[in-house]
């Protein structure tokens, strides 16, 4: 049975100043917005952090609290709420 929901890193950018509206989608994340320079960085994190997610072979949906927090440390997110 399929799950009707998934855990998904969400990246929002709110510096965007030119008018153009970015938006990926990849596995595991769903970026909005930003300037160029912001999405690119959101890009990059969000696919370090499925590399991360593939040495462990775990998804997203896998990992704990823990897990996603030294993953996110390690790829060098800026996480507030530990």
């Amino acid at each position: 049975m399929s799950r009707l929901y998934r855990k998904v890193l969400l990246g929002l950018g709110l510096d965007s100043r030119d008018g153009h509206v970015r938006i990926t989608k990849g596995r595991n994340f769903r970026l909005v917005g930003g300037s160029n320079k912001t999405h690119e960085a959101m890009q990059e994190k969000a696919v370090k952090f499925n590399e991360h997610l593939d040495k462990r072979c775990k998804t997203l949906d896998d990992i704990n609290e823990k897990e996603f927090y030294d993953i996110a440390e390690k790829i060098g997110l800026d996480v507030k709420d530990k």
